[in-house]
This record gives C-alpha cells, sequence and structure tokens, in this order.
C-alpha cells in the first residue's frame, strides 16, 4: 500500500522567496524516496526571473471545457485513500504531503484563480459605479459570482500545486455596455451606432515561494483604470472526512479615477466527503474596506451545520461606517441565487447560473514558454484525459524531482531566488508595474 511521500529536503527560504537569510543547513539525500530520476525528458526551463514578452495577438478564445464530474478514479481508489487517512493526524499540515495524483484537476492553481474572474463584466462594471456606495455594491457583487465559475464540475479536486517560477497569462475581451448619452435618436432610424471595441482584461499570476507556497496575480483594465493585486498562501489541513484549505493573504482592488482602493479578504475552502463523492464547501468571514469612501462589507460563507440547514449559504452586509447604517444586506447560495436588498425597499436577484461566462483568451501550448502552466502540466494533464494515473504519476514526479534538484542547485550556488513579476513588499507581493504606480502604461508592452 502507498505511504506518504513528503517534500524534501527543506531549504532556506532564500533560495525559494528570498525572504530569509542563509544559515546552517544539512540535507538527507534519503529522505527523497525512489532516488534521482533522470530530468532529460522536460523541457528545459527559464527561471532566471526575466519577465516575458506576452503578444495579445497570440492568445485565442480557450478551447479546454473539462469538467471534473468522474467519480471512477475515487471509487477505484477508495481502499487507497482509506490507507492515506489512516496515516494522518487531525490538524496535520498537509503542505508538505504528495496527495495521489488521481484527485488531482486538469490545471493549474494559478490558472484556477484566472478562472473565479470568468465574469469580466461584472468587475470592469466596478469603476462605472455612479457613487461610492454604488461602487462598494458592485465590488460585493462581483465577488458573490467569483467562486461559481472557479469551480470545474461537481467533484472537488485538487489543481497541481503550482512550481516556483511558474506562470500563466490570459486576457478577455469584455463587450463595452452602451452608453445612453451616444446612442442614436429614435427619430433617425437611418444612423447605426459604430461598433466600439471590446474592453481588454489582462492577468497573470507567478508562483512567487515554494515553503510556504505563495501565489501572486494581477489583473487589469487599462481603458477602465481598473486593476486588482492578490498575493495568497495555501495551507491545508486534514480534519478527519474533510480537508480545509486556509487561504492567506489579501487583495487590493484599485480604481484609479477615483482615487479608491479597496482591500479584501478570502474565505476557506473545504472538501468535503473524501472518501465517497468530494464536494467543494467555502466557509469563513471575509472583509472589504475602502478607507477613502468610508464603506464596508461583511460577507460571511456559512458551512452547513451536521443537521439541517443548506448547503453553500452566504450573507453580506455593505454599511457607512461613519453613520453605521446598512446600505445593502444580500442573502443565498454563492452557486445559486443571490438576493440583494436596499434600504429604500428595493430588491434584486441575481442568479450566478445563468450569468453569462466570457472564455479566458490563452496562447497555444507552443507559443507558450516552458515555466508556463499549461506548457508545464501538459502531460501530466493529456496522461490525466485518458485516464492514464501512472503516467500521469511519472510526469508529475519528474517535475517535482526537477525542482528539488534546481532548489539543492540554488543552495550548492548560494544564488537567491528572483522572481519574474511579482515583488515583495512588507507581508506582500505586489506586481511589478501596476496601474496605480503609473497609469501611462499600457497593456501592451511586457505583461
Amino acid at each position: 500500500a502507498p505511504t506518504i511521500e513528503w517534500l524534501e529536503p527543506k531549504l532556506p527560504d532564500i533560495l525559494k522567496n528570498g525572504s530569509s537569510s542563509l544559515g546552517s543547513f544539512t540535507t538527507e539525500e534519503g529522505q527523497l524516496e525512489g532516488g534521482r530520476l533522470e530530468l532529460s525528458s522536460p523541457e528545459s526551463c527559464n527561471f532566471s526571473g526575466e519577465e516575458e514578452y506576452i503578444d495579445p495577438e497570440d492568445e485565442l478564445e480557450d478551447s479546454f471545457t473539462d469538467k471534473e464530474e468522474d467519480l471512477g478514479a475515487v471509487e477505484e481508489e477508495r481502499s487507497v485513500i482509506l490507507h492515506l487517512l489512516s496515516q494522518l493526524k487531525l490538524g496535520m499540515d498537509l503542505t508538505r504531503v504528495v496527495l495521489p495524483t488521481f484527485i488531482l484537476e486538469k490545471r493549474s492553481l494559478l490558472e484556477m484563480y484566472a478562472d473565479f474572474m470568468s465574469h469580466p463584466d461584472l468587475f470592469v462594471a466596478i469603476a462605472d459605479g455612479s457613487s461610492p456606495e454604488d461602487r462598494m455594491v458592485r465590488f460585493v457583487e462581483y465577488y458573490l459570482t467569483s467562486f461559481h465559475e472557479g469551480r470545474k464540475g461537481a467533484i472537488a479536486k485538487k489543481p497541481y500545486n503550482p512550481i516556483i517560477g511558474e506562470t500563466f497569462h490570459c486576457s478577455w475581451r469584455v463587450p463595452r455596455r452602451p452608453d445612453p448619452s451616444k446612442e442614436p435618436l429614435q427619430e433617425s432610424p437611418e444612423v447605426v451606432a459604430p461598433i466600439q471595441e471590446p474592453l481588454h482584461l489582462r492577468f497573470v499570476a507567478e508562483q512567487v515561494s515554494h515553503h510556504p507556497p505563495v501565489s501572486g496575480f494581477y489583473a487589469e483594465c487599462q481603458e477602465k483604470q481598473i486593476c486588482v493585486n492578490t498575493h495568497v498562501w495555501t495551507k491545508s489541513k486534514f480534519m478527519g472526512m474533510s480537508i480545509g484549505v486556509s487561504m492567506i493573504g489579501e487583495g487590493c482592488l484599485h480604481l484609479l479615477e477615483h482615487d479608491e482602493e479597496y482591500t479584501f479578504t478570502l474565505p476557506c475552502a473545504y472538501a468535503r466527503s473524501i472518501l465517497t463523492v468530494p464536494w467543494v464547501e467555502l466557509g469563513g468571514k471575509v472583509n472589504i474596506s475602502c478607507n477613502k469612501s468610508g464603506y464596508s462589507a461583511v460577507i460571511t460563507f456559512q458551512t452547513k451545520p451536521f443537521y439541517g440547514g443548506k448547503l453553500h449559504k452566504v450573507t453580506a452586509e455593505v454599511k457607512h461606517n461613519a453613520t453605521n447604517a446598512v446600505v445593502c444586506r444580500v442573502q443565498g447560495e454563492w452557486n445559486g441565487v443571490l438576493e440583494f436588498s436596499y434600504t429604500s425597499g428595493e430588491t434584486r436577484v441575481v442568479d450566478v447560473t445563468k450569468l453569462p461566462v466570457t472564455r479566458k483568451r490563452v496562447r497555444p501550448i507552443e507559443k507558450q514558454t516552458p515555466t508556463e502552466s499549461r506548457r508545464l502540466w501538459q502531460h501530466v494533464t493529456e496522461a490525466l484525459r485518458l485516464k492514464d494515473i501512472e503516467k500521469a504519476t511519472e510526469h508529475k514526479r519528474i517535475l517535482e524531482e526537477r525542482q528539488r534538484t534546481e532548489e539543492r542547485h540554488r543552495m550548492e550556488t548560494e544564488t537567491p531566488w528572483r522572481t519574474k513579476y511579482f515583488d515583495r513588499e512588507g507581508d506582500g507581493w505586489i506586481y511589478r508595474k501596476p496601474l496605480w504606480k503609473d497609469s501611462s502604461f499600457k497593456s501592451s508592452t511586457v505583461f
């Protein structure tokens, strides 16, 4: 029966994320199971920290539509899961535990973060809010509707753990909402409104640290002068029949035309019923605040109680801090129907399952660099599609062993890790060329 494999040896942090100085360190090569693999099969990767030029003209509408609906692997490997669970203790940190390949989702965690932006029209519309109150409510609406499409299918599976230095790039073309002031007059039917070019929303993510596993991601729409920067440390632990994932970190939304910054946190995620039909639940309290406008929001993702209660329930309140007045309340399910209630007595219902989804645009694998997620994991993904778990496991092992080999090399040469797109600032990671640092920055440059 399989045993838990630990990702060892542990290396000085400066070699992984530049967060501490070199100290005394000894390796224990014997802790690596299976000996050293020949690493000639994967293509060489440029982890030099140099930015890559991404030509938006190379991007095509994404055709990857795989949904995680297959229960076969989970049912067939239930004895394997039971054996692994028997070696875990409640509360054990799973960060360094190599879990079975058959529970993997066919995408990297970096791409999963991009998929949370599948309603880009709601994101860019935040900047169109007519008042600070309106903009905060719009942000809450976007936030609450972002998680549903980020999940691929009904079965909870684990995305690939990104390799340090791994990147993911994509974009969306967002149709412009009509401007009533520029619409042709009804008495002039022969006047046809000109076709407007779509808005462009660009996204980049990078795995900036290995231990702890931290991802940085950034998105911007230059035309709307809106951008968001987020860093997330995913920390997972064993909870019996569930696995809990804390998304530690913070995001900041910038609305440059209004000179507003909205800081926000992220909920916890739980993989429930891992022995039967795994499913995802969100839980915890999220805070959103804008110091300039004085508006804030509290969102509570409620986990289902053992007896009774509804799944995926969420509530939210938007209030004006100076008066402590609640201006909007939200209740419903984050993957279903949400009801917005305003102090005016007006209500509005949003069904997230009926919202239009804008497909992201991604460059074909042959035009991606070796460090980009889809190209880096392409052999694992293809093997999983073919349900060849053994081959997927081998390809995954080769990538992980190469990462350990490169870390050992950095240790031996005392070479600190250098990121490509994000810089360490305080406890967070900030995109190197954000809109708020240079409003004249054009998205068509290096991204």
